[in-house]
């Protein structure tokens, strides 16, 4: 058979008939062939594939051993024995070099055909002998890329234990080699595939065997802190980057810039050639590295290298910002040497006659992500010159170029400029992205903030605090679905069972930050909210309509719709739902976030002319409160002169998301402001906001009303009353007013005073009995503009009051014949969003939420009796207003006010008082309540029916983690203790005196000692921003 293929292949036949005879030689395989034969048709395929010479005898010898292999194993194993393996890997195969890439990828093909024979096992422990050799002898990118490949398949072949060690830090040598002179973009892109190879095989071992990273990390230091002026390591280092653990950086930063063996010179080199790391296209995290290293050095007060570093590599940093793919992390390294560079304006006037090309560049690239860039990089321009001012020469056409962009404020490039000084930087190493803290002591998990991400971060935490809606995600049977719904689901999963401190919610910001929201900018937290309950809600309207036109369906959002296993689990843990009106209640067409935080509204307009009333019934997820007028004002009969008119014209949104609120002097609060003084009249509460939203508005004169029935602008009266009331109350603040005469955004910080319950009046309409109906209307959101509203007018003057007294008598006539109409809603304080900052456009934001312990507290509230008529008159009056009910302060056992509330803020939770909410604006005026959220309470005594009973034993637990879940939370905080076992290791492991120093063990060479790499992980993003980030 051997000769027929042999002839076949030097014969002149076309290649269609070559290619059936060879299938009918494949076919043959299953027949019986002899030892001999067998040999020599391995051999000539063995030929063919080493040496054939076009690519169609290598696939013929590649199809012939694989068929003759399946069928004849046995002599295949006597073939392919160790003795030819290592005559292969030693000598080649006649004139093949032993190193020809060729080999390996033969003996690859040859090690998956022999995967279940016992010969096998031989055969690995010689190639971890031989590619131990091999690596020492430094190989070309394509055969050690080749071998990476053969090593990552079969793990069995990696050096075991001290051989593993010594195979790991060749390999970092061997990497330190590589070099690149190609010019096309093809030839680039596989030497690129090459390195990540290699790079996939260290991550691979050192996942395997803690015990190699750090001697690995030792040879990376040494390489790249050379001094030899023949040797110039090569930038496909920066791969091995994000495949080091970030929670080294700590230890081995400190170790490094406090190792006495570590000489000035080497740490230079160092430094210079983890900057030069930049600009590998596909390298991760090497702005963490540098900048972290960085900030280790001014710590120590190794300002000469810093100073030597910054004036060395600061135009190549900049010059790395012309390229999108290497941008991001070269504005995070370059916006902190610039910054910390403040003793001379040297450094930053090397990089200033390329500003304004780059600024033009960028407006004109057309690419999405250049705005934002741009945004961040004029930032650190402003602050740049504000730092080194003086030199009107050099900035007037930087000026000229960024004039149409954002300036920062004077208080911000101060707060930036002090925090990245050299001298700011502490030598504790444990602070920000750089601390691995426990968790605190209230048990509950943070929010790392992700670049300007508080906004997002309080608004989760209120939401994962609203228990009763916590326990329905939770609930929620989502079928592996992709949806926003399963990404909040998972969330939330995290936040009540990992063993982490604080979580950060990366893949739940991509999928809910809206689209016009840029990332890295402060935006506002209840536009945010908005949209979260808005998506969630039309996506699962979506998903019901797609899933009622299936045949036979089950609804992915129905609560209810467990597997036996978990309704078994659930009856374990209390739940319960034993009535029929439950069971229709949560079957009733009504979305999760209707069902939650849907409630809805009646405007109406009373034409003051014909008394004709016009209504309009909406829903809503949330109330926005604008400011009234002072109470004196309010309350006066008198027309108000034109002294008195209110400066508030339009309020709406704020915006924040820093990761630590605004500081600045008392002296400087005021320079270049604008902000709303606070009055000394007493402040205005929650329940006088509510009453304002809910209050008559007169339409006349320009915003005079068309009556449809008059066929003429009319005067008319608009009213807005509650006809459904929600389970969650959600309040908005308009803390922001534009001042039409000055033409200034002003962020109004009057206080408010917050109740812990209020009573909101709902109208008993016809309506809101048919809340549960099957039919769900839309909720209406509107975004931006619905953050900003119209304050109303002030109420009608005494001679309109008397002008309107017979209609108005003639309607609360009929209301007295027909009972009253309103019912009085108690609700309770769940949680505040607080904004910290003197502006609007800018600050942060953080959360108090009610500590509930799984439970949310109910606070039973009995309606009042009515015993007699003026008693019946007042009662109504009351039903018809928003009124704060008194509660007792609850007290410890040390008769201290309990601390039964919780701060959150990003990442930090700490136990708080309701004392402490109510009174943080007189402690720091510019922090100011935002979104409030209240709970529907129910009434005690004979109300409370048997039904609501099970409705409250039902939401007295947790539901059971779902197993995909489950397994994930499982994974993480796998994860999560490997992580700390490491950090463990490596700290113990420094603290010993033997390992001080840091020194390779069993080099070679005479390079200076050290050890240090970038590494992956934290921060992501980089750009301006990332300077804060890593000091908070």
């Amino acid at each position: 058979m051997d000769k027929i293929l042999e002839g076949l292949v030097s014969s002149d036949h076309s290649i269609p008939v070559k290619r059936a005879i060879v299938k009918k030689v494949v076919e043959a395989a299953e027949k019986e062939v002899t030892e001999e034969q067998c040999r020599a048709l391995f051999s000539l395929t063995t030929r063919l594939i080493l040496l054939g010479e076009d690519a169609f005898q290598k696939q013929i010898g590649s199809q012939v051993l694989e068929a003759y292999t399946r069928y004849h194993r046995q002599e295949f194993e006597h073939f392919f024995s160790k003795d030819f393996v290592v005559s292969l890997l030693q000598q080649g195969y006649e004139q093949l070099d032993h190193r020809d890439p060729a080999i390996i990828e033969y003996i690859h093909s040859c090690l998956r055909l022999l995967i279940s024979c016992p010969s096998v096992l031989d055969i690995f422990s010689v190639i971890q002998v031989e590619v131990l050799r091999m690596v020492c002898e430094h190989p070309k990118p394509l055969l050690c890329s080749q071998l990476s490949t053969l090593l990552t398949d079969f793990m069995q072949c990696v050096p075991k234990d001290k051989s593993a060690v010594l195979f790991c830090q060749q390999l970092v040598r061997t990497i330190s080699y590589f070099h690149c002179y190609a010019n096309q973009e093809h030839e680039l892109r596989e030497y690129v595939g090459q390195v990540t190879k290699v790079s996939t095989l260290l991550q691979n071992i050192w996942k395997t065997d803690r015990a190699t990273l750090l001697p690995s990390l030792q040879e990376v230091f040494a390489t790249i802190s050379s001094t030899d002026p023949s040797f110039d390591p090569s930038n496909a280092l920066a791969c091995l980057v994000q495949h080091i653990p970030i929670q080294m950086i700590t230890v081995l930063i400190k170790s490094l810039t406090t190792d006495p063996n570590v000489k000035d010179a080497s740490m230079t080199k160092a430094l210079c050639r983890m900057i030069d790391w930049l600009s590998w296209p596909l390298a991760q995290h090497v702005d963490i590295w540098v900048i972290a290293l960085l900030k280790g050095l001014a710590a120590v007060q190794k300002f000469t290298i810093l100073i030597d570093v910054t004036l060395l590599k600061i135009e190549l940093v900049f010059n790395r910002l012309w390229f999108p793919i290497v941008r991001q992390g070269a504005l995070a390294v370059l916006s902190h040497m610039l910054l910390s560079f403040q003793h001379s304006p040297e450094a930053f006037h090397l990089v200033v006659p390329n500003v304004v090309q780059l600024v033009h560049s960028l407006k004109t690239n057309g690419l999405p992500t250049s705005k934002v860039f741009l945004l961040q990089f004029t930032e650190l321009i402003h602050c740049m010159m504000y730092q080194f001012s003086g030199f009107p020469d050099l900035y007037d056409q930087i000026i000229e170029a960024i004039k149409d962009l954002p300036k920062p404020t004077e208080e911000k490039i101060k707060l930036v400029l002090n925090q990245s000084a050299w001298t700011s930087q502490s030598n504790s190493f444990a602070s920000g992205l750089l601390k691995q803290p426990g968790k605190s002591e209230t048990g509950k998990t943070g929010l790392i903030n992700l670049g300007n991400t508080c906004y997002m971060n309080s608004i989760i935490q209120i939401l994962f605090m609203a228990t009763d809606f916590r326990r329905h995600v939770l609930s929620l049977q989502l079928n592996g679905s992709n949806t926003l719904m399963k990404k909040l689901q998972l969330l939330f999963a995290f936040l009540a069972h990992t063993q982490r401190a604080a979580y950060a919610p990366k893949n739940f910001l991509e999928a809910s930050r809206p689209p016009w929201f840029n990332a890295g900018s402060q935006q506002d937290c209840s536009e945010y909210l908005r949209f979260l309950l808005d998506r969630l809600h039309e996506e699962e309207k979506t998903i019901r309509v797609l899933e009622a036109a299936k045949p036979n369906f089950s609804p992915s959002f129905d609560v209810d719709s467990r597997d036996p296993k978990t309704l078994t689990s659930s009856k374990e843990h209390g739940e319960c739902c034993s009535n029929e009106a439950e069971a229709k209640s949560a079957n009733d067409g009504r979305t999760l976030i209707e069902k939650m935080f849907g409630g809805k509204s009646v405007t109406g307009i009373r034409c003051m002319q014909c008394n004709c009333i016009s209504e309009k019934e909406e829903p809503f997820t949330d109330l926005s409160l604008a400011f009234c007028p002072s109470a004196s004002t309010q309350d006066s009969p008198k027309p108000q002169r034109p002294s008195e008119e209110p400066k508030v014209l339009c309020q709406g949104s704020v915006n924040g998301g820093s990761e630590a609120p605004e500081t600045s002097s008392a002296s400087s609060l005021t320079k270049g402001v604008h902000y709303e003084q606070v009055t000394s009249e007493p402040p205005l509460s929650v329940p006088d906001l509510v009453n304002y939203f809910l209050a008559p508005e007169i339409l006349d004169e320009d915003n005079a009303y068309f009556c449809e029935k008059c066929l003429s602008l009319q005067r008319a009266e608009r009213t807005m009353k509650v006809v459904t009331a929600p389970e969650y109350l959600i309040l908005t603040l308009l803390r922001f007013s534009y001042d039409a005469k000055c033409h200034v955004r002003r962020k109004i910080l009057d206080n408010v005073t917050i109740p812990q319950v209020l009573r909101l009046p709902v109208h008993a309409s016809s309506s809101s009995a048919q809340q549960s109906s099957a039919s769900s209307s839309p909720l209406q959101v509107e975004y931006p503009e619905s953050s900003e509203n119209l304050a109303k007018k002030l109420k009608p003057s005494q001679r309109d009051e008397e002008d309107e007294t017979k209609a108005r008598t003639d309607g609360d006539e009929t209301n007295k014949s027909e009972g009253n109409p309103f019912q009085s809603v108690p609700y309770a304080l769940i949680s505040v969003v607080m904004h910290s900052g003197m502006s609007s456009e800018s600050g942060h934001y953080y959360s108090y939420v009610h500590n509930t312990n799984g439970e949310e507290t109910q606070y039973q509230a009995s309606p009042s009796p009515v015993k007699d008529s003026s008693e019946s008159e007042e009662a109504a009056s009351n039903l018809s207003i928003c009124t704060a009910v008194p509660t007792p302060t609850k007290m410890d056992s040390s008769g201290q006010e309990a601390k039964s509330w919780l701060l959150f803020n990003d990442s930090r939770v700490t136990f708080t008082s309701f004392q402490s909410v109510q009174n943080i604006t007189n402690r720091f005026p510019k922090d100011t309540a935002y979104v409030l959220m209240y709970r529907k309470q129910e009434l005690a005594g004979p109300s409370l029916n048997e039904g609501q009973q099970a409705n409250r034993m039902r939401l007295s637990a947790e539901p059971p983690l779902q197993k995909e879940l489950l397994d994930a939370i499982i994974k993480d905080n796998k994860l999560y203790l490997q992580e700390q076992e490491l950090s463990a290791r490596t700290q113990a492991l420094q603290a010993s005196s033997s390992s001080c120093s840091f020194r390779p063990n069993g080099s070679d060479d005479n390079n200076p000692p050290g050890s240090c790499g970038p590494s992956g992980g934290g921060g992501g993003g980089g750009g301006f921003n990332t300077v804060s980030r890593l000091v908070f």
